[in-house]
């Protein structure tokens, strides 16, 4: 029997505004919980406002209606200020998401008496230098890949762990994820998946040349210094967001980050191996959509 935990007694409801229904999902959301005597506010997953009063302390929990992109954005807004969320998927692949659309009236009245455990996932902090010093630094939810731009050469990426040389990178990109991006990018580009609740960074290189081609899981606590060389386009892109251009000799600096994100699970902590195989069949890019029922 999972530990019961805190009742929330303020709730925000935020969805992404492009998707269909977003707005009327969000409406029945709001009254669903104004009618169990819970405040709530409701915005959009990008309104300026809506970080304002996180950042306030003005919410017990964000419930976020959308995809993936939705509970990444969602996840890092929240996490500095230890704020869960809890993810209902409006969008197509949902991997992050804990409700389907059709199931939050069920599992809501389970939210507001406390029956419902918080998974923690390790964030990432990255840091962009040059000789002048620091750049910017971002939180990082998924992953951090430094590679190409627009030209097809590949990039060359020295790239030193604990400060002590690696390799040099001959390659499209390289990845640095958490075990939550371990299902995303770098899933994709033949890489292993980690459980969520490790706190290990995965290092993978994207299409090498005459390089280790093979991804590393570093010890808890490592850190990865990447410096870029190359004499055309190269880009720095976090968790997908729009990407920032680098210079030859640029430096990016990966780290476990301060915080940790926390999603709001009704599933016992088995669902991640139970779900891998269901998630993959359903991916809509690979036209294999099966229906598969929620285990809880």
């Amino acid at each position: 029997m999972l530990e019961r935990m805190p009742v929330f007694k303020r709730v925000a409801v935020a969805a992404h505004p492009k998707l269909p229904d977003a707005a009327a999902e969000t409406a029945r959301v709001n009254s669903f919980v104004e009618a169990h005597g819970i405040r709530v506010v409701s915005g959009l997953i990008f309104d300026e406002d809506l970080q304002a009063r996180i950042e306030a302390g003005e919410f017990d929990i964000l419930v976020a209606l959308g995809g993936d992109g939705t509970m990444l954005r969602a996840g890092r807004m929240c996490a500095p200020w230890r704020i869960p969320v809890l993810g209902i998927n409006l969008g197509r692949f949902g991997f992050l998401t804990e409700l389907q659309k059709n199931q939050w009236r069920e599992y809501l009245p389970r939210l507001f008496s406390g029956d419902y455990w918080l998974e923690r996932r390790m964030m990432l902090q990255a840091e962009h230098c040059n000789s002048g010093g620091s750049l910017g630094t971002w939180s990082v939810l998924n992953e951090v890949v430094v590679g190409r731009g627009i030209s097809m050469r590949p990039v060359h990426l020295t790239t030193y762990v604990d400060g002590r040389y690696l390799t040099t990178y001959v390659a499209d990109a390289l990845i640095a994820a958490t075990p939550t991006g371990s299902t995303a990018y770098a899933l994709a580009a033949g890489g292993p998946i980690l459980p969520p609740e490790l706190r290990n960074i995965l290092l993978l290189p994207v299409a090498p040349h005459l390089s280790l081609e093979r991804a590393i899981v570093l010890a808890e606590g490592s850190s990865v210094s990447i410096t870029v060389e190359s004499t055309h386009d190269i880009i720095l892109s976090i968790d997908g967001q729009a990407s920032i251009d680098l210079q030859s000799g640029d430096q990016v600096n990966v780290r476990a980050g301060d915080h940790t994100a926390l999603f709001v699970r009704f599933q016992d902590p088995g669902y991640f191996y139970r779900n891998l195989t269901p998630h993959m069949s359903q991916n809509p890019s690979t036209g294999n959509n099966r229906t598969h029922d929620r285990q809880s």
